[in-house]
């Protein structure tokens, strides 16, 4: 299973869709998209990462509901292999910086794998899974209320 998370800038979990494996990211961000277009009719603006890139995708997301989706790119432009032809040096690889709102995301997955139910696919219907997803953001949003109350 595949999950698809909106989330807010503090890493709130908003909407979510599961999909299986073969569904694409746009296709299962079209679906998330239009959930959010319903329960959110405010919402504008998504940052994504580069799994949502596509002048189609982007001009859909603009005119059936009205949401432009930016793409935030790697600080390393997609450097992913340090492989070098023999007798050339290797490239140099850049440090490892944060990226803003690209890992907003990343740590509200982090939260949810924390839950036992959530690392693997135990669940047969997507509903359920998206249930449980929500679930366990809700519990967590109770725990830091609670810890803030004291």
């Amino acid at each position: 299973m595949k999950r698809h998370l909106l989330v807010d800038t503090r890493g709130t979990v908003l909407v979510t869709c599961v999909s299986p494996p073969s569904v694409s990211d746009r296709q299962g961000a079209a679906v998330l998209f239009s959930r959010a277009a319903d329960t959110f009719p405010r919402l504008r603006h998504v940052w994504a990462d580069q799994g949502y890139r596509g002048a189609h995708f982007h001009s859909w997301a603009r005119e059936a509901v009205g949401i432009t989706v930016e793409v935030v790119q790697r600080r390393d432009g997609g450097f992913r292999s340090t492989w070098a032809r023999v007798g050339e040096p290797p490239p140099a690889v850049p440090l490892f910086a944060v990226v803003p709102r690209r890992w907003v995301v990343e740590r509200t997955s982090a939260w949810l794998e924390r839950c036992r139910r959530l690392p693997k696919a135990y669940e047969y219907l997507r509903v359920c899974s998206e249930n449980a997803i929500y679930l366990t953001m809700a519990m967590l949003l109770v725990r830091r209320l609670a810890r803030s109350a004291r």
